[in-house]
Order: C-alpha cells, then sequence, then structure tokens
C-alpha cells in the first residue's frame, strides 16, 4: 500500500452533493413509493446516459476507438455531462492516466494500489484528482466547444435534471435523475473495482483486470476489462460472438449511417494470440484520429 497523500484527503463539504444525490435517491423512493412508470424512466435514463459514457467519453474521447463528425463529437459530449461524472476533457485526461499506469505506482484507482473503496469512487472525491491534466489530452483541449462544457459541466447536469422536472414533475426527477444517477455512477465505478478482482482472465497483462459477463451487460459491454486492457484501441471490447457488447452493436449501427466511422475492431490474430505482455500498452494516447 502507498504512504497517503494530504491531497488524498477526502473533501467532504466539497462534495455533499454527490452524497447529496444518494440521500434524494433513497428519500425520493420512500416518498414516492414504487413506480413502473419511474422504473423505465430510470432506464431509459441509465442506459441512453450510460453508452455516452461507455462509447463516448471512454472509447471515444479516452482511447479515439473510432472517428465522427465535430457536430456529433459535441453530442457525446453533452448526453455524458447529463451522467454527472464531469467533463469529457476530466474523464479522458484521468482514464489515460490509469492505463498508463494500471495497478501500477500511479494508478489513480487501483485497488492492489489503494483498496477497493478507493477505487470505487473514493479516488474521484479527493483534492489530487479535481481537476484534469490537459497534457495528456491535447488532441482534445484544441475545441474550444469542449473546453467551454467541461468547464461548466455542472450546468448540463442542472439543465438536465429541471427538463426532467419541467416534463414529468417529481416522478422524472426523482427516477430519471437521482435514482438513475446513483445507479449509474455505481455500475460505472465497478469497472474500476469490480472489473480487477472478479471474474477471470484470457490475457497476460502487467494489471489485475479481468472478465466478467455479469458486469459486461450491466455496463453496455464495459465489463469484458481483460479483453480492453488487452488491446486498448479496439471500440470492440466483447472479443467474441458470444461477449455480448451493446455499447459496440450501437457504434455498428450508426456507422451505417455514417454518423461514425473506422469504428476499430481486435484483429484475430491479436485476439487469439496469448502474448506474456499486453499489446499497446500505451494505445490509450496512440490514437487520435481527426473529427469530419
Amino acid at each position: 500500500m502507498t504512504t497517503p497523500d494530504p491531497r488524498d484527503r477526502l473533501r467532504w463539504i466539497d462534495n455533499l452533493p454527490f452524497w447529496g444525490v444518494h440521500l434524494a435517491a433513497i428519500a425520493g423512493l420512500a416518498w414516492l413509493g414504487w413506480s413502473w412508470t419511474g422504473f423505465w424512466i430510470a432506464l431509459v435514463a441509465y442506459v441512453v446516459r450510460l453508452f455516452a459514457i461507455t462509447a463516448g467519453y471512454h472509447r471515444y474521447f479516452s482511447h479515439r476507438a473510432y472517428k465522427t463528425s465535430r457536430a456529433f463529437q459535441f453530442v457525446l459530449a453533452v448526453l455524458g455531462l447529463t451522467s454527472t461524472q464531469k467533463g469529457p476533457l476530466w474523464w479522458a485526461a484521468h482514464h489515460r492516466i490509469h492505463h498508463k499506469y494500471s495497478d501500477q505506482p500511479g494508478d489513480l484507482h487501483s485497488v492492489r494500489q489503494r483498496g477497493f473503496w478507493w477505487a470505487h469512487m473514493f479516488w474521484i472525491l479527493v483534492e489530487r484528482n479535481a481537476k484534469a491534466d490537459h497534457d495528456k489530452i491535447k488532441d482534445l483541449t484544441k475545441y474550444p466547444e469542449l473546453r467551454f462544457v467541461d468547464r461548466h459541466a455542472i450546468w448540463f447536469t442542472v439543465a438536465y435534471a429541471t427538463a426532467l422536472f419541467l416534463i414529468g414533475g417529481w416522478t422524472a426527477l426523482i427516477w430519471g435523475y437521482f435514482v438513475s444517477t446513483v445507479v449509474l455512477w455505481h455500475g460505472t465505478f465497478t469497472i474500476n473495482s469490480l472489473s480487477h478482482v472478479w471474474g477471470w482472465r484470457r490475457y497476460r497483462t502487467t494489471d489485475d483486470s479481468v472478465n466478467n459477463p455479469l458486469l459486461a451487460i450491466l455496463t453496455l459491454g464495459e465489463g469484458w476489462h481483460n479483453n480492453h486492457h488487452y488491446y486498448q484501441r479496439s471500440a470492440r471490447q466483447g472479443f467474441y460472438w458470444w461477449e455480448v457488447d451493446l455499447s459496440f452493436y450501437v457504434l455498428k449501427l450508426l456507422e451505417v449511417f455514417h454518423i461514425v466511422w473506422d469504428v476499430q475492431g481486435v484483429p484475430r490474430h491479436v485476439r487469439d494470440h496469448r502474448p506474456a505482455a499486453p499489446v499497446d500498452a500505451e494505445g490509450a494516447e496512440a490514437i487520435a484520429p481527426p473529427v469530419r
């Protein structure tokens, strides 16, 4: 275990909104009670916003695993902002650091280095990780609209929650924002925590990443985490046909309509090989395709 740094103390006051969303979800459910309408609102909000994280923040902004237009790049950014996981620049910068040092000293959220709950969510709540290192994302910071939305991320969250209330009242707000967001947060967080401790390993990588089919279903394909750490440049994380990867399927559908293109797969010789070391360990920063 590494020596604690003063900058790694939890910012309890600064993060009151984070805990407040959890409390609001619990209190809202206790007040409103069960609602099938609310459930379906929450589910749709979860899936759409999770896709913005998995296919947008992760596979596009962090790994540049496909290409798209500048307009759709902006759409992915705005949809991702509604998930309340900060902006695309912050997300991509920290994720690229994770891949560079995965489960080694320097990794921002390693179960091996700092324990389960640190990797799951506490790493987000400390001063050290409050801001992004823009040197890691020069391919993204050249777009002023991305810098703008990243800087004003909270207002997009407020706009989303307000729109839900205006459209569907308290049911839409509680289920579509508070409940859905809490589930979305912890669904995303499991990839940093559970996907490094619970599952099986196909490839010998330098980290503890594992594949887990249950997490893959719950996170639209992100649970094939050992696959991803083995070959990061692929937009497809379920390498075989039986490995369900819903985010990849949607990207292929968008490719049919030319909304995205050059969606990277995994070459068969790479997929079926079992090397002693990972392929393209620096892949997070190796691809930076231009937008049109």
